[in-house]
């Protein structure tokens, strides 16, 4: 139990965090980059050594690493941007919804059984996503600012992007990934975002389009070091609860959405129209259909 509310409430920072970074006007994704950094010495700390030697990359796990990494920065700039410009609950609610798609991949790829209740709630949960993204007549940010009309598609993108990277980390601790080798692997995933991140930086900032920013650095540990344990949390639930998974997944993830949509209303009052708080009581009975189908 220790372990889930752990990993409920390190996931709901991730997401609340980056209003702070907006707050006290902290590159985003330098920030972002650095966390990935802290995310591969934090786990390098707690495995007592860098998991990942010359051997790693004839691993059959290695290029779907390098791609989760890829995925890793993309999608955090995202949630970012969402969490940003539409608001925490949004961007907690299109993040976490989006295990509708692995599910609906489980069933074509493994076989796994769906009632009729598992299917209700996938359907729920994408009309879920809809109110819950569905903009006010006009829009703006904590700021003031009127949201531009292209924004509204980042929870969709961040709901389909979010939902293919859980499919391909299913697939890949089903297919490659045991426990010697977990540890390796994760961090490899976390290094490649680090990796990409860090020449994207260089480049920038070598070209004059970027300058470097002491307190990003600062950011980028107080989001890394949450990042990794609350992967670390989710590991520790997830073999606790191995013969229940499918189930506690959808728990976690109903957890995250209600903590960080709390949250976000206690600390930075964000508002929400009435049919973006009836897609979040859809989503978080939708999860509950999932979970309990």
């Amino acid at each position: 139990m220790l372990f889930l509310i752990g990993s409920i409430i390190l996931s709901s920072w991730l997401t609340l965090s980056f209003k702070l970074v907006e707050r006290f006007g902290i590159n985003t994704f330098q920030a972002i980059v650095f966390n990935y950094i802290t995310c591969v010495v934090t786990g390098s700390f707690v495995n007592g050594a860098f998991p990942m030697n010359a051997s790693a990359a004839q691993e059959p796990w290695f290029k779907w690493a390098m791609l989760m990494g890829c995925m890793f920065i993309v999608l955090f700039n995202v949630i970012a941007k969402t969490a940003q410009t539409m608001g925490v609950a949004i961007a907690s609610v299109a993040n976490k919804l989006s295990l509708v798609i692995p599910f609906l991949f489980s069933i074509v790829l493994y076989k796994e059984a769906a009632t009729g209740l598992k299917i209700a709630g996938v359907l729920l949960a994408l009309v879920a996503v809809v109110f819950t993204c569905w903009p006010s007549a006009v829009h703006t940010e904590p700021s003031g600012k009127v949201v531009k009309s292209a924004f509204f598609l980042l929870p969709l993108f961040l709901f389909v992007g979010s939902g293919l990277l859980d499919t391909i980390i299913k697939y890949v601790e089903t297919t490659f990934v045991n426990d010697a080798n977990q540890n390796a692997y994760l961090i490899s995933s976390f290094a490649a975002a680090a990796t990409i991140g860090s020449v994207r930086l260089l480049i920038g900032f070598t070209g004059g389009s970027l300058k470097f920013e002491p307190k990003a650095v600062l950011a980028g540990i107080i989001i890394g070091v949450p990042n990794y344990f609350s992967i670390w949390c989710l590991m520790h639930v997830l073999k606790a609860y191995a013969g229940n998974s499918s189930a506690i997944i959808p728990i976690n993830n109903m957890g995250i959405v209600l903590f960080s949509t709390l949250a976000a209303f206690l600390l930075f009052n964000e508002k929400l129209t009435k049919l973006n708080w009836l897609g979040i009581v859809l989503s978080i009975t939708a999860i509950a259909l999932i979970a309990y189908g």
